[in-house]
């Protein structure tokens, strides 16, 4: 069973950044496919980014493109979203998923809360 833990949350003024970790237990990480989602209230979950188990492929949704940066450390079995120049749209729970593959399966953390105000 994949467990994922994010952590690196809270509040956070417009303009400032935070750095999100979802460190993961009980699966080879480098045959992991690491996503991090989004749940704004009233909202549907959103997705923000991608990376692929390698760590060569990346991908952002439009809306934070040029501000949030993910990557992975494949030793430390962690994924991170950089979150620079935050606005209070990018309010929201943040989920980390886990893609394994070759189990044909997917796996969510419990959510941490970013909140963007003044």
């Amino acid at each position: 069973q994949v467990q994922l833990v994010e952590s690196g949350g809270g509040l956070v003024q417009p303009g400032g950044s935070l750095r999100l970790s979802c460190a993961t237990s009980g699966f080879a990480f480098n045959l992991l496919t690491m996503l991090w989602y989004r749940q704004a209230p009233g909202k549907e979950r959103e997705l923000v980014a991608y990376i692929s188990s390698d760590g060569g492929n990346t991908n952002y949704a439009d809306s934070v493109k040029g501000r949030f940066t993910i990557s992975r450390d494949n030793a430390k079995n962690t994924v991170y979203l950089q979150m620079n120049s935050l606005k209070p749209e990018d309010t929201a729970v943040y989920y980390c998923k886990a893609l394994a593959e070759v189990l044909n399966s997917s796996y969510w953390g419990q959510g941490i809360q970013v909140t963007v105000s003044s």
